[in-house]
């Protein structure tokens, strides 16, 4: 049933739960566009990589694709000889099939191209020197040199951007490196802005005594764009009831229905004001709607304004004065548009201040009160503007406004103020996670970002990621580590100033091609014989990854063709294997079942979260912690086949 409420003030709040409720059945709406069109788009779905980038082991030189081994010592007064494999490697074709670079051997092999099995190295040709038949190599390599391994940028199966990411010239470029032509965005809002009085002339014509420049609809309409929505410009309406009516109930109900109206100019209780009739009229056309749900707020500036809902459409009546308009559309419509828009909700960004002298104020009403801010010996000092409601240029010119409470007459000199920027500098990511990198992680991380977070994730592995807090580098750390005195996993291993936060249970284990028979074992001993016996090719990962404590525990010393090849995250295990560059790796049961793997269970680990004492309030530490208390978090993990 809708409410008709004609300037009933009400509390800020009440305003924002009525408003709320509401616009309830509204939500963002998906589309697809071509990769030609996404260029400022927001992502309605998460990008996963279907395939790895690069696709194949990259030479990043000319030169001879080598064992590594093989060239161990040389030096330009004692170089090492190496035959010459009669096979060259273009860039653009693939080596022969089954071809494998034999021991002793060079490759010639050129930028670009693909490097052939056995290859763990590529020597520049500048190091080399042509002798007969074969090549002198003047400086050793080590496993890796001057090789891109597949998937060492993405690898198959990982979230290369996440929905909620508005698109720039950088996340297009990833989505074309991982062939994606086509991708779901979010479908932008149409929203009508109108601007509505005798007084009001648009800039660039003649203007008489008593008339106004348009200026809100400029800014109302770049707000509307800035909050990704499509701007529908309806120009000036005069106070003519009849010309006014018939043109929202074009944009509520017509063919050209919008998704939300915003009207600038008088609500109050003026002979001159007609937009609060003539909505009310059209809400008695639309009984099935909420109508007027709020006519007057109890905020300075900003009271008059009205917030209804008609025919499914949110309309919105500000206050004609340029900074009441700009404060109540950024409280109340901008909200809404950036929820429509699909974006993240936006955190008010505020820094210390002092109030350098008294600032009077109005008991009853929250009021805003814009601030210029001046450095000072002790920090920022927060110098109020004194522009009323009627400036058009203060909100250009403020760094930014403070909130007086409805209850406050006055704020004393040297009070400390919280200070909300109107438009700061890109800051530093909000959460930093430094440790060992899993899918289950990824996804809770992916929560905290879309509370409007910045999230930043950095996969080094558990003991690398302790290291890195104990030194004050990051904020938290994934981290499953065993102590295999007292069978826990992480708790000893952290101390001082990190604290651990439980976390959740995974299942890591050998993950190998299906149709490799050799893997088909029973027992653990016998998976043990089958790595250390055969001359089956691993892929390992890093150092100071607990994935790489469990596996040296397992190879007890040895180390089998490929031990020193390393992934730094389990995709890039699995991408290894599926590729046939490798044959076995360790990985996690969901991870090995995405790739269509084989998997053989070595241990179910448990994998916490490691935080820093003083990171532990921050709000997107306190965020974290939340989510992972979240009943619903965990049953979206236990789904990702976790054990929450």
């Amino acid at each position: 049933m809708k409410q008709h409420q004609f300037l009933d003030v009400v509390d800020e709040a009440v305003a924002h739960e009525r408003f709320d409720d509401a616009c309830i059945h509204l939500g963002p709406r998906s589309e697809s566009v071509s990769l030609d069109d996404a260029l400022g788009r927001v992502l309605s779905a998460d990008v996963t990589a279907r395939v790895d980038v690069p696709g194949f082991d990259r030479s990043n030189v000319d030169g001879f694709a080598v064992r590594a081994a093989n060239t161990s010592g040389a030096t330009e007064l004692d170089p090492v000889v190496l035959g010459v494999s009669a096979i060259v490697l273009a860039a653009g074709q693939p080596p022969p099939e089954r071809f494998e670079v034999p021991p002793e051997t060079g490759v010639s092999i050129a930028t670009g191209a693909v490097v052939p099995r056995r290859a763990d190295a590529v020597v520049m040709v500048e190091d080399t020197e042509l002798d007969g038949s074969g090549i002198l190599v003047s400086r050793g390599a080590v496993p890796g040199d001057n090789i891109s391994f597949a998937g060492s940028d993405i690898g198959r199966g990982e979230v290369v951007l996440r929905r909620g990411t508005r698109l720039s010239a950088r996340e297009t470029g990833v989505l074309a490196a991982v062939g994606v032509a086509d991708v779901d965005v979010v479908r932008r809002p149409r929203v009508a802005v109108i601007s509505t009085g005798d007084e009001i002339v648009s800039p660039g014509s003649p203007i008489e005594l008593g008339g106004v420049f348009d200026s809100n609809q400029r800014v109302l309409l770049d707000s509307v764009v800035e909050l990704g929505c499509e701007p529908i410009a309806c120009g000036i309406i005069p106070d003519d009831e009849t010309q006014l009516e018939a043109l929202l109930l074009t944009l509520v109900s017509g063919s050209d229905a919008v998704d939300v109206v915003i009207l600038s100019g008088g609500t109050s209780k003026g002979e001159g004001d007609i937009n609060a009739r003539v909505v009310d009229r059209l809400a008695d056309r639309h009984p099935e709607s909420p109508g007027v749900v709020v006519h007057g707020v109890a905020l300075k500036p900003g009271k008059p304004v009205l917030l209804s809902v008609i025919g499914g459409v949110p309309l919105i009546v500000l206050p004609g004065f340029p900074t009441s308009a700009i404060f109540t559309f950024h409280e109340f419509v901008a909200p809404l548009l950036r929820r429509l828009s699909g974006q993240r909700a936006e955190s008010a960004r505020a820094i210390d201040a002092v109030a350098p002298m008294r600032i009077n104020s109005v008991s009853g009403r929250t009021e805003y009160s814009l601030v210029d801010l001046v450095q000072g010996p002790s920090g920022f000092a927060a110098y109020p503007l004194g522009a009323g409601s009627g400036s058009v240029t203060a909100f250009g010119r403020a760094d930014g406004f403070i909130r007086i409470p409805a209850n406050t007459e006055y704020v004393a000199e040297g009070t400390q103020l919280s200070v909300i920027l109107i438009d700061p500098l890109e800051n530093p990511a909000d959460l930093i996670a430094i440790g060992s990198h899993c899918v289950g992680f990824d996804h809770v991380l992916g929560l905290v970002a879309e509370q409007g977070f910045r999230v930043k994730s950095i996969p080094v592995g558990s003991t690398a990621g302790i290291g890195a807090l104990e030194r004050g580098e990051g904020d938290v750390a994934g981290v499953h580590l065993l102590d295999e005195e007292t069978g826990d996993y992480n708790k000893t291993f952290v101390s001082g100033d990190i604290r651990l936060v439980t976390g959740y249970g995974r299942r890591q284990g050998i993950a190998f091609r299906r149709d490799d028979t050799l893997f088909d074992v029973e027992s653990l001993d016998e998976m043990i014989d089958v790595l250390l016996g055969s001359k089956r090719c691993m892929i390992n990962r890093n150092p100071g990854s607990g994935t790489r404590i469990l596996i040296d525990g397992l190879l007890r010393g040895s180390q089998p063709d490929g031990y020193l090849h390393q992934a730094r995250t389990h995709h890039g295990v699995a991408a290894a294997i599926e590729q046939r560059r490798a044959d076995w790796g360790m990985t996690l049961d969901t991870v090995a079942a995405v790739a269509g793997l084989g998997f053989f269970l070595v241990a179910e680990e448990k994998y916490d979260v490691a935080i820093r004492e003083d990171r532990w309030d921050r709000p997107a530490v306190a965020a974290l912690r939340n989510l992972l208390e979240d009943s619903s978090v965990r049953s979206d993990l236990a789904s990702l086949g976790f054990e929450a």
